[in-house]
């Protein structure tokens, strides 16, 4: 039976030419991108289908060739693709949920300290020849980590180990779908607590018809006027137009987006001049290590599909 697998659009993944999609089948195929026409052209007498961030709808997936019997999603998020339009296909999902969970953590962790720090406005004020914080006294707010409350929306692989380091750090508080005990210093508790309750909030849940622009105006209007917001999930999670509006008016301390609504965000979006923003671009999965995890889990997956063994399945 044929082994083939077909990467669409591997340049998502591998922009700097440094991954080996060849470990994945002995017989794959690996384009830079491609369009919807050339991804149905490239895909006949493939077996597995390999996306990154790519739409994949139902129209689309109805032009797929019977070969195929399995997408790989090559991240965390899997609401590109259709999974009602791939079952009535009889395409298997997969996702690869775990792969940069210690590192995008890592990245809250840094949002937190750099805001706790004011790094941005020390780091802009040296760019501009400002040296007063070394001549004179600190110009800039410098506070305490410790003892602070970190509410975490979502508890899934990256929120729970985000838990795991910031627990050194202070007080846990929870919002998920699935309370569950509280205890080990954790609190599970309301969206409306962990918002009114939090010096710092980390967005963790899956992008859906609940979830987006979780974060808006109202929900803001809750928060602490010293709270700032985390988002290494998805950007839609936030209502970028009134997060822009809190953060100019200051009614909370800062914001640091590492996913945005519109990626990369509008060349005249707000997001790139605001003082009390911390924006990068969705790095948490980029590092070169996480990246060749990444397709080490898919190899995984893919060998496994093929000798008929378990997969972690979307359904």
């Amino acid at each position: 039976m044929s082994e083939r697998v077909v990467v669409v659009n591997a340049g998502k993944m591998n922009y700097d030419h440094a991954l080996d999609f060849s470990i994945l089948s002995n017989d794959v195929q690996v384009y830079e991108d491609s369009t919807n026409a050339e991804l149905i052209e490239r895909i006949q007498g493939a077996r597995v289908v390999v996306t990154k961030e790519l739409p994949v709808s139902a129209e689309l997936l109805s032009q797929f060739p019977d070969t195929v019997e399995l997408i790989v999603e090559a991240g965390t998020g899997y609401n590109n693709i259709d999974l009602d339009a791939a079952k009535k296909k009889g395409i298997t999902v997969c996702n690869i949920p775990a792969y940069s969970t210690e590192r995008v953590a890592h990245t809250v962790i840094m949002m937190i300290l750099n805001f706790a720090s004011t790094m941005q406005q020390q780091i802009g004020m040296l760019v501009k020849g400002d040296r007063s914080n070394f001549t004179k006294y600190l110009q800039v707010s410098h506070t305490e980590v410790n003892g602070k409350t970190l509410g975490v929306v979502g508890a899934g692989h990256i929120g729970m180990e985000v838990i795991k380091v910031a627990k050194a750090l202070g007080n846990i508080l929870v919002h998920t779908r699935t309370p569950k005990a509280d205890g080990d210093g954790i609190r599970y508790v309301s969206l409306d607590e962990l918002l009114e309750n939090s010096d710092y909030i980390s967005l963790h849940c899956p992008l859906n018809d609940q979830t987006k622009h979780l974060i808006n105006k109202e929900t803001i209007g809750k928060m602490k006027p010293n709270a700032v917001i985390v988002n290494t999930g998805r950007g839609p999670l936030i209502n970028e137009r009134d997060l822009c509006e809190a953060l100019a008016a200051k009614r909370i301390v800062g914001a640091g987006l590492d996913v945005q609504e519109v990626e990369p965000p509008a060349e005249d979006s707000p997001l790139y001049t605001l003082d009390n923003v911390i924006i990068t671009p969705h790095m948490g999965w980029k590092g070169l290590e996480t990246r060749q995890r990444l397709v080490g889990i898919i190899r995984d997956n893919v060998q496994a599909f093929f000798k008929g063994e378990p997969i972690n399945v979307v359904s």
